[in-house]
């Protein structure tokens, strides 16, 4: 049986689903199990990383696990959520696990405040100590960050987008959950097992080209409305970011390209071509109508 946390989300949903399509037993974990839309096949369970008996609960008999976590970094004095998860897996005896990362969580310690978070999360994972084979999964930016823009899309046909003309190989959820897929159910544990797989789309776009894709798709004469640095910079704080972590996003936004190298490892994996913007898009084009 395979566990997979963050189970409603954009990649685990994609992988419960494709898991579930190729027969393996599958238990998805929520914080809201009694509405969780799942596909037949996969069973919903209660988990909180906040909850150590929930996760004793959803672990136990799992062979394998994705592991996933959406605690904001610097929101506590670590990944207290990555790191409960992997306590978990250790104690339930699993065999597998595949972790998703972001793309510098490999950075060297003096990195920023978001590498330093990943990184540590990345150890519990990767400890010599565990008794399993582990897979890290590194990607950029999503092709499902477009999402955030559906309310604005619903409504008219301008959208408010910080940063529109950096430009970034974005990834589908989709094809991560493949990949994850592919590492939690391969024949040989062995085959990608100690990787650390940075991954990214077929393709470098900006912001503000996404969305003329996106108006393709939908037949819409969509416009962006740049938003300047200082507003997003307020926007962050206000939104709640700690201070260190809205300076990182900053400069890793507008000093570094980080993020818009198109890498070759989907195809290498998964033996085809990343899926692309357009792809993304006209899959998710009902989430944009009016």
């Amino acid at each position: 049986m395979i566990l997979v946390t963050g189970a409603t989300g954009h990649v685990g949903g994609e992988l419960v689903r494709r898991l579930t399509a190729a027969a393996h037993p599958v238990r998805a974990m929520t914080r809201r199990p009694a509405g969780a839309e799942l596909p037949a096949g996969a069973e919903a369970v209660y988990g909180d990383a906040d909850d150590p008996a929930s996760l004793d609960a959803a672990f136990a008999g799992a062979e394998g696990a994705f592991l996933m976590s959406a605690q904001g970094v610097g929101t506590a004095p670590g990944p207290t959520h990555d790191l409960a998860l992997a306590e978990a897996a250790a104690r339930a005896g699993v065999r597998r696990l595949v972790k998703l990362s972001v793309l510098d969580a490999g950075a060297d310690a003096g990195a920023d405040v978001i590498a330093r978070w990943h990184a540590e999360a990345e150890a519990a994972v990767t400890d010599p100590a565990r008794d399993w084979a582990w897979t890290l999964l590194r990607p950029g930016r999503f092709m499902s960050n477009a999402l955030q823009w559906a309310g604005q899309l619903r409504a008219g046909d301008e959208v408010a987008v910080p940063f529109a003309d950096r430009p970034a190989a974005s990834i589908d959820p989709a094809d991560l959950a493949e990949v994850a897929a592919l590492a939690l159910t391969a024949a040989s544990a062995d085959e990608h097992a100690g990787a650390a797989y940075e991954l990214s789309g077929p393709q470098s776009l900006t912001p503000r080209q996404e969305l003329a894709i996106l108006g393709e798709t939908l037949g819409r004469d969509l416009h962006v409305r740049p938003v300047p640095d200082d507003a997003a910079r307020a926007g962050m704080t206000e939104y709640g970011f700690p201070p260190e972590v809205v300076d990182a996003i900053m400069q890793r936004t507008l000093e570094s390209d980080r993020g818009a190298e198109v890498l070759p490892t989907v195809e290498k994996v998964l033996g085809r071509p990343a899926r692309t913007f357009a792809q993304w898009a006209g899959a998710h084009a009902g989430a944009f109508s009016r």
